[in-house]
């Protein structure tokens, strides 16, 4: 992993924007122009947040578990524990902060006196979100920024919460090699995130043989790495198509073969193509990052 360095405040521009503010929840939009290899002072949360980053890529150290903050993964802030960021990548890193109001939080997870930091995913803090939610994500921050109609916003809002809670496999906690491992794994996938990349380079980047690797990213994740990849792909070309011209230069930016491929994996992750996103969001999405 790469050398960490201290950093100063001054060193560091976080943008924090509110998108929605209402009895349902407080929802921010932050941006962070974090250099590679410096690590964040400690932070801390007194309230239970859902973050879905849209951009880039943070590791982020709490207790005793290191999860990886990009594109593909929701993560699940437990109320009162001490916490670091660290930035193994360039770019910076852009993300939704959500921090549901006490009796939004308690009837989503399940009924009163509801404890989140005795919820399964607040536990083991991340799990993989699908292309849907990658969508609705995409959507909310358009509709946000634009400050359209809030009841809209509202009930998409409760969408995204309800899918981030309540989809996919049961939440597995991995031990502390196996995230030390995936850490390395997302973040050689978030550097060469438009090149070609080979199986035996991530493994020999990460230190595991290709095996071992693809047996283990699978059982972790649920998806094969190529898989895994194509979905980060995916979700950056969300964030970039409001603002692109050249579709297919974004496609072969993004390491897609051509703008064919492109188009036929964005339609079959999102049920539209980049045309018909970019018409739907052009003018009601976020500035680029």
């Amino acid at each position: 992993m790469t050398t960490v360095r201290a950093i100063t405040e001054e060193q560091v521009v976080q943008r924090r924007v509110p998108l929605l503010e209402s009895g349902l929840a407080l929802v921010e939009d932050v941006r962070s122009n974090a250099h590679v290899g410096s690590v964040g002072a400690e932070g801390f949360s007194a309230e239970a947040q859902l973050v879905l980053p849209y951009r880039g890529l943070f590791v982020w150290e709490v207790g005793r578990d290191t999860v990886v903050g990009d594109p593909n993964q929701a993560l699940f802030v437990a109320p009162g524990e001490e916490f670091r960021m660290m930035h193994p990548v360039p770019g910076g890193y852009a993300e939704v902060i959500v921090t549901p109001g006490e009796d939004l939080l308690e009837e989503l997870l399940g009924g009163p006196g509801r404890n989140a930091r005795l919820h399964p995913l607040f536990r083991t803090r991340a799990r993989r979100i699908d292309p849907r939610l990658q969508l609705a994500r995409a959507r909310f921050l358009a509709l946000t920024t634009e400050g359209e109609e809030p009841l809209e916003a509202e009930e998409l809002l409760l969408s995204l919460l309800r899918s981030a809670l309540g989809e996919g496999r049961p939440a597995v906690q991995p031990a502390r090699c196996t995230q030390r491992l995936m850490e390395r794994a997302k973040t050689y996938l978030a550097t060469e995130l438009g090149g070609s990349i080979r199986l035996t380079e991530i493994a020999r980047a990460v230190g595991a043989s290709p095996g071992y690797l693809t047996q283990l990213f699978r059982a972790v994740e649920g998806v094969p790495l190529h898989a895994y990849l194509t979905q980060l792909r995916l979700a950056q070309a969300l964030v970039e198509l409001p603002h692109a011209e050249d579709l297919t230069g974004l496609a072969l930016e993004l390491g897609f073969s051509s703008h064919s491929h492109f188009s036929a994996r964005f339609r079959r992750a999102f049920g539209l193509t980049p045309s018909e996103f970019r018409r739907s969001s052009r003018h009601r999405s976020p500035p680029p990052v």
